[in-house]
């Protein structure tokens, strides 16, 4: 067993104050706006000028995700033996340079090829690759103040991106807003990655947690053991349903609320209400739960998401319950997020963060990619957003119940020995 696990007093505790978490957080504000927000959008205004369909371009969305599910375990791996610099920073430069080239496509076929492109540098730029740099630079034992921390960085995307790319399309269109976009990959989240992602001013790397010296007979024994826990199909379950949830949610609210008669720029207020409460969800739980077991965290944080989506399907539109729902979403919301994070050195193991996420997440990538498409499905069938409001409710109400099986699994704790 490494002394790293063996003396948890040698864990270097990250707070929202460092350097370090600072640089990393500012490139998720604009990795999560440029790459992910924005794609609802630049995808409305596509269909329009060029004259595609729903399916045919959140089809695209779909490729791309299903893709960077497949990467996730890979570049997970990658970063726990230490290339996480490499992987974020050349994902943002990739990314960059795909969004510039997306500003000039005119056929299909050239759409879905950048998309799937885009979707593997998603899973080597967001949240996952993050946290697995997160957990190297303090090990997983010490991580949760920067996850914690960066996560509240991460809220500010959407509030910050929607009015952004709103601006962007009013002003110069779509193909300028994704010169933009592109730009600001290249320009701040690729110089940024580079300059505080470093191996050396990582915990003392060893061999079972960090994977620095172990080859894949390590891996698999790591991964072997975390697979026989029930616990851990029961959060890929959750975390799958979540993913669902969450993709068609966030890419179809521009157009379902449009579609309820609402104006683009009240649209755009509402949607910008979620980023503040995803934030303030993440305070609320670093002040008043600092120390709560993240299954009992997540336990209450999953409720919100039937009742929110209900909510939405049911009440009457107005802007006032809208901007309501969208709180009550956005505060569940960030909250899971850091539930996401956590949930393998709190509830698994705190063995190979990176890789272990990556397999966790795996599915729940995949299932993200499928569910914009598979609402745009369900909307065309009738041309309204009814059948597809329920539809992600009962993905919000499987969440719920995975979730809390996986919790009532994991009382035991996470596996701290090898």
């Amino acid at each position: 067993m490494s002394s790293e696990l063996a003396h948890p007093g040698r864990m270097r505790p990250l707070s929202g104050r460092s350097l370090f978490i600072t640089c990393l957080g500012i490139g998720q504000i604009c990795s999560w706006g440029s790459l992910y927000y924005s794609f609802p959008m630049i995808a409305e205004a596509m269909g329009h000028d060029l004259g595609w369909s729903k399916p045919q371009l959140f089809g695209a969305a779909t490729l791309g995700l299903a893709l960077g599910g497949v990467a996730a375990f890979p570049v997970g791996a990658a970063i726990d033996k230490g290339h996480g610099r490499l992987v974020m920073t050349a994902g943002s430069v990739l990314a960059g340079l795909c969004l510039a080239i997306w500003s000039q496509v005119q056929h299909l076929w050239m759409f879905y090829l950048l998309m799937a492109v885009v979707g593997v540098l998603q899973a080597a730029t967001l949240y996952e690759p993050a946290f697995a740099v997160v957990a190297r630079r303090a090990g997983t034992a010490g991580a949760r103040a920067g996850i914690t921390a960066l996560t509240l960085w991460g809220g500010f995307a959407s509030t910050v991106f929607i009015p952004l790319i709103q601006a962007l399309l009013d002003s110069v269109g779509w193909r300028g807003a994704l010169i933009a976009l592109g730009a600001v990959n290249l320009v701040v989240c690729a110089p940024l990655y580079a300059a505080v992602i470093r191996a050396e001013a990582d915990a003392p790397q060893l061999a079972v947690e960090g994977l620095a010296l172990a080859g894949t007979a390590t891996l698999r024994a790591v991964m072997g053991r975390v697979a026989r826990r029930p616990a851990f199909w029961a959060l890929a379950l959750a975390f799958t349903a979540y993913a669902a949830t969450f993709s068609a949610f966030t890419f179809h609210l521009y157009p379902l609320l449009l579609e309820r008669g609402f104006t683009p720029a009240s649209v755009v207020a509402a949607m910008a209400i979620i980023g503040p409460t995803q934030v303030a969800g993440r305070i609320a739980i670093s002040v008043f739960a600092p120390r709560a077991p993240v299954r009992l965290i997540g336990s209450l944080a999953v409720i919100a998401f039937p009742l929110a989506i209900l909510a939405l399907a049911l009440l009457p539109p107005s802007f006032a319950l809208v901007a309501g729902i969208t709180a009550l979403y956005g505060c569940a919301n960030g909250i899971m997020t850091i539930v996401r994070g956590l949930a393998v050195p709190e509830m698994l193991t705190r063995h190979a963060y990176g890789a272990v996420n990556g397999a966790l997440t795996a599915p729940a990538m995949v299932a993200r990619a499928v569910a914009p498409a598979g609402a745009a499905l369900i909307w065309a069938q009738s041309h309204a957003y009814g059948a597809v409001l329920f539809a992600m409710a009962a993905g919000g109400a499987l969440l719920v119940a995975a979730f809390w099986t996986a919790a009532a699994l994991s009382r035991t704790g996470p596996d701290t020995t090898f």
